[in-house]
């Protein structure tokens, strides 16, 4: 079972969390993007309400974004909104089904390049070691930008990480070499043709936005400095004014 909700009204738009958290992440830009948008947010299997499954992929948490739409009887191609994970999720999903546009928030699609960075923790991740490794990756972030009661909140969800969850969804890049990680960002792009907004709180890697838009012509990347991983907590009604133009 997949859990979600809705709220607004007007044009659809899914949101999708990031990895460890849930539909909540959403709660701060929630009053602004309602407005604008018939809303709808889910929560991941393995997060939050919704149940367990035996594969944590990011490609097949799309089909999860798949059930929603179906669910929540969206007819009309929707505005795909992705966090982190659920950034790589509606990205896969709109590689192979209608939509309107995509905003991906602060997550690189570069995945030989994120696998090379977190391969080296594969042994603690999947031992004794799986907090502490974690707690390393997560200290990257810039939580530090997010007002105090947000960070209290991704906090404890990142401390309250389920090991299944966060391995199963990391699996492919623990585990895949980092020439074919490249070749799978190859192939999929492509196939993304809609209008996609990439919202970065830093600097992504050199070349990143120059590689990015030669795979995906229809990609446009924007930096908004000083935000960290969270943008779209940190700067709320920027956010949804910034996703009301697509």
């Amino acid at each position: 079972m997949i859990s979600w909700d809705e709220a607004g009204s007007g044009p659809p738009a899914v949101f999708v969390h990031g990895n460890t958290e849930d539909r909540h992440s959403w709660d701060a830009v929630w009053p602004h993007v309602t407005q604008t948008f018939r809303c709808i947010r889910l929560d991941l299997r393995g997060h939050g309400e919704s149940g367990d499954a035996a594969d944590y992929s990011a490609l097949a948490m799309a089909e999860d974004v798949a059930t929603v739409v179906a669910e929540a009887g969206v007819d009309d191609p929707p505005l795909l909104v992705g966090h982190s994970l659920g950034a790589v999720v509606v990205t896969a999903y709109a590689s192979q089904a209608p939509a309107r546009a995509v905003v991906n928030v602060d997550q690189s699609l570069a995945f030989g390049a994120f696998g090379a960075a977190i391969q080296p923790l594969k042994d603690m991740l999947r031992g004794d070691g799986f907090a502490d490794a974690l707690a390393a990756v997560f200290a990257g972030l810039g939580v530090e930008a997010l007002p105090p009661d947000a960070r209290e909140w991704a906090d404890a969800k990142h401390a309250a990480a389920r090991k299944e969850v966060v391995l199963g969804t990391w699996d492919l890049v623990l585990d895949t070499p980092v020439a074919d990680l490249d070749a799978l960002a190859a192939t999929m792009l492509p196939a993304v043709t809609v209008p996609y907004l990439a919202i970065h709180g830093s600097e992504p890697d050199p070349g990143y936005e120059t590689w990015l838009t030669s795979l995906m012509p229809s990609a446009t990347v924007e930096v908004w400095p000083g935000n960290g991983h969270y943008p779209h907590i940190v700067e709320a009604e920027r956010f949804a004014r910034r996703i009301a133009e697509l």
